[in-house]
This record gives structure tokens, C-alpha cells and sequence, in this order.
């Protein structure tokens, strides 16, 4: 997908500056290159911080299982980008689009809130773990990254599994508004220098008729070496 340049000049509070810094997320910049671009292109997202309202979390340790080696399920079709270093399954009924910040992202036909999309910023950091400990890495995250100032959010379960040598977290949260709520999955990974993120989610009124089928998206994700 081609690359495009956003200012980063958001204004954070310097509090959560300093949360992202000490996991090595100083750098909120999505990158994505292409033919067209040179390596100091940028294209870039962030969200703004607001008050976290943490639920019940579940911890558990999910085994080492080679994804794609089994071969992609009834229903999906598999995105596989060789050049960025990653790939995941998406229901074989989704579009692709373009989705501000990310290098690729894909959504129902007829239901545009339910999607997922993929972005990745440098870091300087070689492994997930080299964040910190999950239960204070994904609250830090799902506060100061993914959501809006007018949100509260309920992380419902993390996940971490091994897939290839390489550490994934993956967790469940909703974010709610005054008129909107909206649950997702999200599934974290560093590799290639890079700190990759995938969300898929949906309205939470019909999370609960979608949840399984888009958690298949959430544990698909893979880090490849480039």
C-alpha cells in the first residue's frame, strides 16, 4: 500500500509521554514502505490518552503453534505482506480499504465497524518481553494508544503464545462512549526492528455473534523476518 506523512504533533500530556517511553514507544509512527518511497517516510496514527477502566483479566499462556503451517481455515483467505514482514487471516468475504496510519486493513462488506487493519512503528526494542511484564504493558497500551479521550475502557482477557521462536500478547478489551461502545482484539509483536499491532473488532452489540470468528484474525497474526 502506498505510504503517506502525518504530523505527530498531538500535544500529550508529558505523564503519558513518559509511560510510552519507558516501553520504548517514543516513536508513535506508523510506517509503511513502498516502491514510491524512501525509508524516511512515515505515515503515522496515534490516539490520545484518557482514564482506564481495567476489568476482569484472565492470564494464560497459549502453546507454541505454527499458524500457517495448518493451512488456512474454511472462510478466510491469508494477507501476506513479504516486504513489511508479516501476515494474518481475514474473513474471505472482507474488502480490503484504506485505513489512516496502517499498512493494510481489511472490513466486512456491509458492516464497515467490523475490521482489521495492521500498522507498525520503529523500536529499538528485540522482543515483546523487553516492554515489561503483559498485565503492565497492555493496560499501559489500551490507555495512552488506543483510545479516544471520551472513552472507558475494559480489557477482558490477555494472552500470550509462541509461535515460531517469536512472543505474541493478545487481548481483549472494549472501549465505551457515551452513545458507541466498541470491543476488539488486538494482538502485539516485535520484530524487523519494528513493533507490529493488529486490531479486529466490531460494534459490541454483535461482538457476541462475531467474537470467535474474529478471534481466528487476532491469533493468525505472524511476524516474519525480513
Amino acid at each position: 500500500m502506498a505510504a503517506t506523512s502525518l504530523s505527530l504533533s498531538l500535544g500529550l500530556p508529558s505523564a503519558a509521554a513518559n509511560n510510552l517511553n519507558r516501553h520504548g514507544l517514543h516513536n508513535i509512527t506508523t510506517c509503511s514502505a513502498s516502491e514510491n518511497t524512501s525509508p524516511n517516510q512515515q505515515r503515522c496514527l496515534m490516539r490520545r490518552p484518557f482514564l482506564l477502566g481495567v476489568g476482569a483479566l484472565s492470564l494464560s499462556l497459549l502453546p507454541a503453534t505454527p499458524l500457517l503451517a495448518q493451512g488456512v481455515p474454511e472462510n478466510y483467505e491469508i494477507f501476506v505482506d513479504k516486504r513489511d514482514g508479516y501476515s494474518y487471516y481475514y474473513p474471505s468475504d472482507w474488502r480490503e480499504f484504506d485505513f489512516r496510519g496502517h499498512d493494510s486493513a481489511f472490513k466486512d462488506r456491509y458492516l464497515q465497524l467490523q475490521n482489521v487493519r495492521l500498522s507498525f512503528i520503529p523500536t529499538d526494542k528485540s522482543d515483546i518481553h523487553d516492554l515489561g511484564p503483559m498485565e503492565e504493558v497492555v493496560p499501559d497500551l489500551v490507555k495512552h494508544v488506543y483510545s479516544a479521550p471520551n472513552q472507558v475502557a475494559n480489557i477482558m482477557e490477555m494472552k500470550e503464545r509462541t509461535t515460531d521462536g517469536k512472543n505474541y500478547f493478545t487481548f481483549e478489551y472494549v472501549l465505551t462512549s457515551p452513545n458507541f461502545s466498541r470491543a476488539a482484539f488486538a494482538t502485539i509483536a516485535i520484530a524487523n526492528g519494528r513493533h507490529y499491532t493488529l486490531i479486529v473488532g466490531a460494534n459490541e452489540r454483535r461482538w457476541r455473534k462475531f467474537r470467535n470468528k474474529l478471534k481466528v484474525v487476532a491469533d493468525s497474526f505472524q511476524v516474519l523476518d525480513i
